[in-house]
């Protein structure tokens, strides 16, 4: 008979114990921060992996730790190469979150069919071995299969195998439907893979802990066995989080910290682009951003992000304004698009998608108290084409410029760009990185960019014009007279 596991439920902000759980703490008086925790781990014990059974930590001098086991492992998305700091980490753990069919399982899925040199487990608790295989064939993978023993299935063809590059590629793909984390950890042992994805860590469970998938409890531990695993093997894990209505990944704060990198992976559904953010990364920057746009075969990486954004539009009515911005290290060009009416109904409407809106009810507050226009009976739409959002003040000259050819009705010249942060006095202030916006600019065909006067280190550019300006002013004299 198998010894009982105990367990307690601890306080995350006072650190009391209870032997069962609270809404509140009665010692603190918090509410929601009592959290299960094992006090004794017998099960764990008994069902621990021969790696981790033989491996036992002894200190060692920091001059003798070797710099790097090995180069990070290369991937063919190069979006999300680029996102993870330039590959996989042997022995890292990386969290994905997203809304519910934003894209992340078809993400990992096709990186785990379109890496041959890489032998991946896909991890399936969520769905069947059937289900998989039929969104591998949306991926566009052939439709035959066979099985290997342990409950695993490989996805491979003999028939059309050298017809499909994506066929040849998948023979190194094996998935595994099991949701308990000792099973999962043998057969890791036996098929020894390069890469394990986990769909999703909400679905995990152990024996260490009575309570049901998904919880609180169960999401750190299947976490804190899969950490240990992971530095232990040397195998880089992926894991899918779910999100909550909030857009936080559920579960405990905590899990975030264990893990080595967390990416968000963001996009409005009624668009076809979505955008890779990473939120942390022990072994990379966090400036980075991934574009990639949804089709019927899956997630297709957009190498020119700008070039998509502007589409290719001959002429451009009024209020319409291209922004030269910043997503992470990468410069955009973007339309932002502004709608200037009467208002009907006597109250204005203020409305923006993809901006903020009360940063563009300060604009329009600078642009009457500075500029003298008067723009406060009058209802204002903006948008910025794509479904991006960008929070970035150097947008601001675009949306001023937008805003007022709208009101207006004279059109801003197509080769024209803008960057530039507009202050409460309506002045233009200087904004990071100008060049790579300007040679993103130039690298599109624009003849003319509206910069900050006073931007350092700018010099003249051969084949497009440079206008310095100081105040919001001097822009609309330059572009209405």
């Amino acid at each position: 008979m198998a010894a009982k596991v105990r367990s307690q439920f601890v306080c995350q902000s006072c650190g009391s114990a209870f032997p069962q759980w609270l809404g509140q703490c009665p010692s603190c008086k918090q509410w929601n921060t009592l959290v299960e925790e094992v006090r004794d781990r017998v099960e764990e014990k008994r069902g621990t992996p021969a790696s981790l059974k033989s491996r036992t930590p002894k200190p060692v001098a920091i001059g003798d730790i070797p710099a790097q086991d090995g180069p990070r492992i290369p991937l063919s998305d190069r979006e999300l190469a680029r996102v993870m700091g330039g590959g996989l980490v042997p022995g890292s753990i990386t969290l994905i979150g997203g809304e519910p069919g934003i894209g992340k399982s078809t993400l990992l899925l096709q990186t785990a069919l379109r890496n041959p040199h890489l032998k991946t487990l896909y991890v399936s608790g969520e769905e069947s071995e059937h289900q998989v295989k039929m969104r591998a064939e949306r991926l566009g993978v052939a439709s035959n299969e066979s099985r290997v023993p342990s409950g695993e299935l490989r996805v491979t063809s003999d028939a059309t195998r050298h017809s499909s590059p994506d066929t040849r590629h998948s023979e190194s793909c094996y998935v595994l439907t099991e949701t308990n984390t000792q099973n999962i950890f043998k057969h890791i042992e036996a098929l020894e893979p390069g890469l394990v994805v986990v769909d999703s860590v909400q679905t995990l469970h152990t024996a260490t802990l009575d309570a049901s998938p998904g919880s609180v409890g169960q999401v750190r531990e299947c976490t804190a066995e899969i950490m240990r695993f992971a530095k232990a093997t040397n195998v880089p894990f992926v894991l899918i989080g779910h999100i909550t209505k909030d857009g936080f990944i559920a579960g405990p704060k905590v899990l975030e910290h264990m893990v080595d990198c967390v990416l968000q992976f963001e996009g409005d559904r009624d668009h076809a682009y979505r955008l890779l953010r990473p939120l942390k990364n022990r072994f990379g920057s966090t400036n980075e951003l991934g574009i990639y746009e949804m089709h019927g075969t899956g997630l297709a990486a957009v190498e020119d992000p700008s070039q998509v954004l502007l589409g290719d539009r001959r002429e451009r009515p009024s209020g319409v304004a291209v922004s030269a911005t910043l997503e992470g290290q990468r410069p955009l060009l973007i339309e932002v698009q502004a709608l200037v009416s009467s208002a009907v109904y006597g109250t204005p409407q203020r409305s923006a998608t993809g901006f903020d809106l009360r940063r563009l009810n300060m604009l329009l507050a600078v642009l009457e108290k500075r500029c003298g226009f008067r723009l406060g009976q009058k209802d204002v739409f903006l948008n910025l084409a794509g479904g991006f959002r960008v929070e970035e003040p150097a947008i601001d000259l675009a949306v001023v410029c937008a805003v007022l050819s709208s009101n207006a009705d004279i059109a801003i010249p197509m080769d024209t760009a803008f960057c530039g942060e507009v202050g409460l006095t309506g002045e233009i202030r200087p904004v990071t990185r100008t060049e790579q916006r300007i040679a993103e600019a130039q690298k599109l065909g624009f003849a003319r960019v509206f910069i900050p006067k006073g931007t350092k280190g700018i010099g003249p550019v051969k084949g497009i014009e440079l206008v310095q300006v100081g105040q919001v002013n001097e822009v609309l004299s330059a572009l209405f007279g």
